[in-house]
């Protein structure tokens, strides 16, 4: 029977996405790798590669379709040996059914999901947070015993005498591909499979609440009495792309769900300044080593170090228990045409000044074309929002989740400064600290920002 491909899952959090491309036609021949598709999420544009072999079938999904659900069919690719007519057996595609399968004997029909008489039904989960044993006894039948392998997996299981019926299949429905098969081969022979934690570390993610006040729960005006505030001709509607609907919902999660409280200091950039010209005056041109340091270089690392010094802070929250992080992961948030991307600049306390502003320099550029991998601009254990450049003297930053601390950076300034019983004039930087209350108390976050003062006004110890 012919393979279903299906919409892919390209980071932990999407549920659909846009089909933008397809980069092969029916009646192609596919191998394990080959790159068939680009598909687009709310952040990035990402190829997505063929994991079975075989001649592409039919094409589901037309490119340019918005909103295909994850794990939905977008493809048929015929096996080896398989013609056409195996097109007309193949599963149509569909909405998956959030019941399960009724048992052949039962006696009487029963409910599909039973809930308890007291309790409100259940919302069934997304697709793409359906586990791989459902979605394999959904297609291939509850009493199946037919091990489904693609036929490359098959033949390379043979060449290395691996039972393929010890294998968890990573492909669609549960099918065991090729990655498998090499998983397996490098893995001890005793532990094929890697057991799962235990449940009592098991975290569980809360979903954001609604937020009661004084008995009531606070919804957001409709639609239809904001737009009857306004006479009709005198705007435009523009509809919400991905981006700005994730960034509205994370937002607001944060909000609503994270007691956010804020602390302020003004570090002297004198020094620092005189350092950075020195820094650039002395740095390669060109080549490999080449670099052109900037202040926010300078926060980036600061900030990383200063996380190194109050651990505590270096945290993120979860009703299972405080995740402490070893390494300072620094997002920065970088604006682009319809909301901002934040990549991470990964274990930022071991880098250079140089290797920071190279790759801010890299993320940044591919940030604003949308060619992010999910992997560089999800997790980070803080960020930054820097909004010196726009002339913004100071500001209070949303806490991006799930962090614990988000610094705002206001623009470097010469400002009037009392140094003991005289006025100086000094170049002065405003940095506001956001942080969850939960996780982060006053005086833990007063430490870290004083750390990060500390680094900023005397640059030379972020060289050492």
């Amino acid at each position: 029977m012919a393979i279903e491909i299906l919409m892919p899952a390209l980071s932990p959090t999407m549920e659909e996405g846009k089909l933008a491309k397809w980069l092969v036609k029916e009646g192609d021949a596919i191998t394990a790798g080959m790159v068939m598709a680009e598909i687009e999420t709310d952040k990035a544009t990402m190829e997505v590669e063929a994991v079975d072999e075989g001649t592409m079938g039919r094409i589901l999904i037309a490119e340019g379709t918005e909103g295909v659900k994850v794990n939905a069919p977008i493809a048929l690719l015929l096996e080896e040996g398989e013609d056409a007519s195996a097109l007309t057996t193949a599963a149509q595609p569909s909405q998956p059914d959030p019941s399960p399968p009724q048992p052949a004997a039962a006696p009487a029909p029963e409910p599909a999901s039973p809930q308890p008489s007291s309790a409100p039904p259940m919302p069934q989960p997304p697709a793409a947070q359906a586990p791989t044993a459902t979605a394999s006894t959904a297609t291939n039948g509850a009493t199946s015993s037919r091990i489904f392998a693609s036929p490359l997996a098959r033949r390379l299981a043979a060449d290395k005498g691996i039972d393929l019926a010890a294998l968890q299949g990573s492909g669609p429905h549960g099918r065991i591909v090729k990655r498998d098969i090499d998983a397996a081969q490098s893995a001890p022979t005793q532990d094929t499979a890697k057991p799962p934690a235990p449940a009592s570390t098991a975290l569980t993610p809360q979903q954001p609440r609604s937020q009661p006040v004084g008995g009531a729960v606070i919804e957001a005006m409709p639609d239809d009495k904001i737009l009857a505030l306004y006479g009709e001709g005198t705007y435009e509607v523009v509809p919400h792309d991905g981006m700005r609907k994730v960034i509205a919902q994370r937002l607001t999660q944060s909000k609503q769900t994270i007691p956010h409280f804020y602390l302020s200091v003004d570090c002297v950039l004198d020094e620092l300044l005189r350092a950075r010209a020195r820094m650039n005056d002395a740095a390669p041109k060109e080549g490999a080593r080449a670099y052109k340091l900037s202040v926010n270089d300078f926060v980036i690392k600061a900030l990383a170090l200063a996380l190194q010094r109050v651990p505590g802070a270096n945290a993120t929250w979860t009703d299972g228990g405080t995740l402490r992080h070893r390494h300072s992961d620094v997002g920065v948030a970088v604006a682009v045409e319809g909301g901002l991307f934040t990549p991470v600049i990964r274990h930022a306390e071991l880098k250079t000044l140089g290797e920071i502003s190279n790759e801010m320099k890299d993320l940044a550029s591919r940030a604003r074309n949308r060619r992010l991998a999910p992997h560089e601009y999800q997790g980070g254990t803080t960020s930054i929002s820097n909004l010196g450049m726009y002339g913004i003297k100071s500001f209070d930053a949303v806490i991006n989740p799930p962090h614990a601390t988000i610094l705002a950076v206001g623009a470097g300034e010469k400002r009037p400064l009392i140094v003991g019983d005289e006025i100086t004039i000094a170049t002065l930087m405003t940095c506001t600290m956001s942080c969850d209350h939960r996780v982060v108390d006053g005086a833990l976050a007063a430490e870290l920002l004083n750390a990060f003062k500390e680094f900023i006004e005397d640059p030379v110890r972020m060289l050492v």
